[in-house]
């Protein structure tokens, strides 16, 4: 019996196989998309994870000001008995952007993947300065001018290149060590480190949990995005799901009559959801690594340039996300099914086999959506007012799409009975009557095409906001025509000598990393001239700002410092070396996830000795720079790398903005496309079930090539009606996403711009795609033979 009504259940499918494929696509989709996501975060983290264990250490010794550590000191340390082996870290530039260097010394390095990558290289071939580079396989495409001195080694995180000290010294021109990694297992007879070296101290280094904290926030939208892709595929797949139960209910009622228990026919029913899911699944995970294949390198760059976190573009099969993948389509196909499952579990045997539940709601059951809605909308409400962080926006954000999500068919019955009053001619009146009475049938094809509007202005209004903020900030930020970075500090004074003569002024931009309030910060200084006090973009400030800071008695935080400890003008600023300065304003600094202080130069060079004294921006005029350019390479020796002047500078800032957005972009046009697939199959299913509603219309007179052209114009009216819902929700979104989730995320606050030219493209590419999904049922339609239409009114209704 049971293999009977298996056999009985599947062969529906085997009737209707284009509503399998609109079932196993809107799983895919939405598996493909959330997938995709996971599989972008997953390497992400794992790259995290190498990186922070690459030498296998938990804390290190540093010098707190900053300073290098001297070989002297490594030397006492290890007489003394401290286990610690050294370590030379920087930057050099390399194919694709630059690579972390990592100079080591093998005869100490504690275990770990960079001592295993070194015991796999013979130790006489690695040491001095043209000893072997070691680099995972990705990376080591990127050193291909290093030649043979590079060494594979599978064990090795992204974007690092290991190599001896000495090949460090070389690379870098470095000196002494940056710090000591301090081995697990130390003697206990050994004497204290204020002992042995006073001026140095212990701290933990930062680890694969530090930087994923940095990045929470992009891999939350990330998720964010892959959630409400995934949210989306599953309104085709709750339709399809909901219609082949209906289609089946005089199968379901002659399966009981003939004997077949409910609980029997719902785990028949369960165990065909599941298989469909399963396979619809796997291929969603096929199409989730393609996709992330294709958006990871931008996601890679994005993650550099604004965190400094190094992910290669290439992606590995982890099960992780495969499994999750899998896990999240069955849970989500499941959940899709749940209502019809119920509905099956409570039938009569001698209920009436007709279908109408999925085609016709009641008023009823749109005022319990509008119940559901008010609850959403309470939930957002209460994340706004009691929520905090990053978890209390995305509450306050999916509250409000959730609520105008199931709103909407509530307000488009509205707005159509409205529409009946305007209604010229028994044609007129039938077509609002009739689009209100298809109303539910497309309602979650509707919501779909809402939220992924409503996602499409939203984004695209932070991401304009964010650009004609970040352009002007630019013109501002970026004044000097030139911008000069010399190869040594001893280069300086016949630097200056060289250019003084041939400029309007030379502008220092020297910096020193340290901890202010507790968190890593930049603390850079800046002479007295007019291009701060004309240009710098202040967004609160005392009267006499500038006057404060040129004198020494204040000093100018970013927005990222005083939003995150509280921070006004007029307070005073605690700052690393134990002493204070007063705060006399705050400056815009977007895509700097750090906090940010400017003191006077002099200030800056009297309280830290160890600055970063080789960068300046040079004033000039503009027909002047090429000149200049060209005589700093030729008879001063300055590498052309070193210079960069304002056009380009803004060129490449603007382009690390556009790949930082690509992601979302892309993100978007694919939840617009799967909303797109929902109406196409929306009413694809509801075409034949519509028969009984247009052939009375049809034998009144009516030609079938105008009821045609009537499901265009109803289809592209519908769609026009989403569109004027979905903007005031996505303008809803980018004010969240500007005011809320940008501020938790990132520190700073953005103004909101609107783009009404977008909003007009973007209604006519839903109105295009509306229409284009109508197109197929109402051809149909047309060259329907007139017998299919008269042999409606033959059976029983």
């Amino acid at each position: 019996m049971r293999r009977a009504a298996l056999h009985a259940l599947l062969s529906h499918w085997a009737r209707r196989p284009f509503q399998l494929l609109t079932l196993v696509l809107g799983i895919a989709l939405a598996t493909a998309l959330w997938s995709g996501v996971q599989a972008i975060n997953a390497e992400a983290r794992k790259s995290y994870d190498e990186a922070a264990g690459i030498l296998g250490g938990e804390t290190v010794i540093v010098d707190p000001t900053g300073a290098e550590i001297a070989p002297g000191t490594f030397g006492a340390l290890r007489r003394a008995g401290w286990l610690v082996s050294p370590v030379i870290e920087g930057r050099i530039m390399a194919d694709r952007g630059s690579v972390r260097v990592l100079g080591v010394d093998p005869f100490t390095l504690p275990p770990g993947p960079a001592a295993a990558a070194v015991g796999d290289v013979e130790i006489g071939g690695f040491l001095g300065e043209a000893g072997a580079i070691i680099a995972a396989p990705a990376t080591a495409k990127r050193l291909a001018g290093f030649g043979e001195r590079v060494v594979v080694s599978e064990g090795l995180a992204p974007g690092v290149m290991l190599v001896d000290l000495a090949a460090a010294r070389s690379l870098l021109g470095r000196e002494g060590f940056d710090r000591l990694t301090l081995l697990p297992t130390q003697p206990l007879n050994r004497p204290p480190l204020e002992m042995v070296a006073p001026e140095l101290t212990v701290e933990r280094p930062e680890t694969a949990e530090d930087l994923a904290r940095l990045t929470d926030s992009f891999h939350l939208t990330l998720t964010a995005f892959g959630l409400l892709s995934f949210a989306v595929g599953l309104f085709i797949v709750n339709g399809a799901v909901g219609l082949a139960f209906e289609q089946r209910r005089p199968m379901f009622r002659t399966l009981r009559a003939l004997g077949l228990t409910a609980r029997t026919l719902v785990t028949l029913l369960i165990a065909e959801v599941l298989i469909v899911a399963l396979a619809a699944g796997a291929l969603g995970i096929l199409l989730g690594y393609i996709i992330a294949a294709l958006l990871l390198p931008d996601v890679a760059a994005t993650l550099r340039g604004l965190y400094g976190a190094s992910v290669e573009g290439t992606l590995t099969l982890a099960p992780v996300w495969w499994l999750s993948g899998l896990a999240i389509a069955v849970l989500g196909t499941g959940l899709a099914a749940l209502g019809s499952l119920v509905k099956v579990a409570r039938l009569s045997p001698l209920a009436a086999a007709r279908p109408r539940a999925w085609l016709l709601a009641s008023d009823r059951t749109m005022l319990l959506q509008a119940g559901a809605a008010a609850i959403c909308f309470a939930i957002a409400g209460g994340a706004w007012v009691f929520g905090s962080g990053l978890a209390g926006g995305f509450t306050l954000l999916g509250g409000l799409l959730l609520g105008s999500a199931l709103i909407l068919p509530l307000v488009l019955s509205g707005a159509l009975a409205l529409g009946a009053r305007t209604a010229r001619g028994v044609v007129g009146e039938w077509f609002w009557a009739d689009t209100r009475q298809q109303l539910p049938g497309l309602s979650l094809a509707l919501m779909a095409l809402l939220l992924a509007l409503a996602a499409n202005i939203g984004v695209g209004t932070m991401v304009g906001s964010f650009r004609a903020t970040f352009t002007g900030w630019l013109d501002q930020r970026l004044v000097s025509e030139l911008y000069v970075s010399l190869e040594d500090e001893a280069d300086l004074p016949a630097f200056r000598a060289f250019v003084e003569d041939r400029v309007e002024a030379i502008l220092p931009i020297w910096h020193t990393d340290r901890e202010v309030l507790g968190a890593p910060a930049e603390i850079y200084g800046v002479v007295d001239h007019p291009t701060y006090s004309e240009n710098w973009p202040l967004i609160d400030a005392l009267p006499d700002v500038w006057d404060m800071v040129n004198s020494g008695e204040g000093a100018l935080v970013n927005e990222q410092l005083a939003r995150r400890e509280g921070l006004a003008p007029g307070d005073v600023l605690a700052m690393p070396g134990g002493w204070q300065i007063g705060i006399a304003g705050v400056y815009s600094d977007y895509g700097n996830p750090l906090g940010q202080v400017i003191l006077p130069l002099e200030v800056l060079t009297a309280r830290y000795e160890t600055l970063d004294r080789t960068e300046f921006g040079l004033r000039l005029p503009t027909d002047e720079v090429e000149p200049l350019r060209t005589d700093l390479v030729e008879e001063f020796g300055l590498p052309v790398d070193n210079m960069v002047d304002q056009a380009a500078l803004k060129a490449l800032s603007l382009s690390v903005f556009e790949r930082t957005f690509a992601v979302t972009g892309a993100l978007n046009v694919l939840t617009l496309a799967v909303a797109g697939f929902a109406i196409l199959t929306s009413l694809l299913t509801l075409a034949a079930m519509r028969l009984p509603q247009l052939a009375p219309v049809w034998a009144v007179g009516v030609p079938r090539a105008r009821l045609a052209r009537i499901e265009v114009i109803r289809a592209v009216v519908l769609a026009a009606l989403t569109f004027l819902l979905a903007v005031p929700v996505g303008l809803m979104l980018a004010w969240v996403l500007l005011a809320v989730i940008n501020v938790e995320a990132f520190g700073w606050r953005l103004p909101m711009f609107l783009f009404p030219g977008q909003w007009a493209t973007l209604a006519a590419l839903a109105m295009l795609a509306a229409g284009l999904a109508a197109l197929w049922p109402a051809r149909t339609l047309a060259r329907r033979p007139p017998s299919d239409l008269i042999r409606v009114f033959a059976h029983e209704r």
